[in-house]
């Protein structure tokens, strides 16, 4: 039966070799015999441009990803917050085509709305504000300017920064807030929502003005991989 596989929040990274052989025994296995893998977000732990495509890791990954799309499965990616700076020349090289957030579609003969999941944290307005300022096209051109070196220097910083904020919050403030959950589901005409960010995998059911809804959170990969397999009779989480 045709089927589709989601994964988000991977985190690839090179000083977490495990998580990462694991990515690509599913882009040679699982992901191989789908109709379709679709990336919600995080494929990579940080991205700062597609001009570090030449870097060996970087590389390995597109051409993993390539090697799906040459087998003919439809490869999709959505922008996450640690990789929102891949461009086009990621995607010609992967041979993945880039997905709006949100994005509506109809999935093995349902309704379907997919994001990454950090828009509907709006519980967390420091974040909200913080991506608000990393989508901004001014900064992006302006940060894309600098050497590679500096941006990586850069986004270490941030990620401390960010890893101590975390600490300071409490975990529903960084979960998904239930209003903007209903909104989507409401925007959209109460379909399936698929999505990833909290690192909190679950299925749940949303009743929004007497339509059921069901919403698929994706797992993250930093201890164990897992993916979501859809198909027409319904969706499935699988760990790696």
């Amino acid at each position: 039966m045709p089927h589709s596989i989601f994964v988000s929040d991977l985190h690839l990274a090179p000083e977490r070799p495990h998580i990462n052989e694991v990515f690509f025994d599913l882009a040679g296995g699982a992901a191989s015999r789908a109709a379709s893998l679709y990336v919600l977000g995080d494929l990579f732990e940080y991205w700062v441009g597609d001009d570090d495509l030449d870097d060996p890791f970087n590389a390995a990954v597109a051409k993993s990803l390539e090697g799906l799309a040459a087998r003919g499965v439809a490869v999709y990616f959505m922008h996450g917050n640690r990789d929102f700076l891949i461009g086009k020349k990621f995607a010609e090289r992967s041979g993945a085509r880039l997905l709006a957030d949100p994005t509506p579609l109809v999935l093995h003969g349902v309704r379907t709305l997919l994001m990454h999941g950090d828009t509907l944290c709006t519980d967390d307005v420091e974040y909200q504000k913080f991506r608000a300022y990393a989508r901004d096209p001014k900064f992006q051109a302006e940060f894309l300017a600098q050497p590679i070196t500096a941006r990586k220097e850069r986004v270490g910083e941030l990620r401390a920064i960010n890893e101590q904020a975390k600490q300071a919050k409490a975990a529903e403030i960084m979960d998904v807030a239930p209003a903007a959950v209903e909104a989507a589901l409401r925007e959209h005409g109460y379909p399936r929502l698929i999505h990833g960010h909290t690192h909190r995998p679950a299925r749940h059911v949303h009743v929004v003005d007497g339509h059921e809804c069901e919403r698929w959170v994706l797992n993250d990969w930093y201890e164990r991989g897992g993916y979501l397999r859809c198909d027409a009779g319904g969706c499935t989480a699988v760990w790696l």
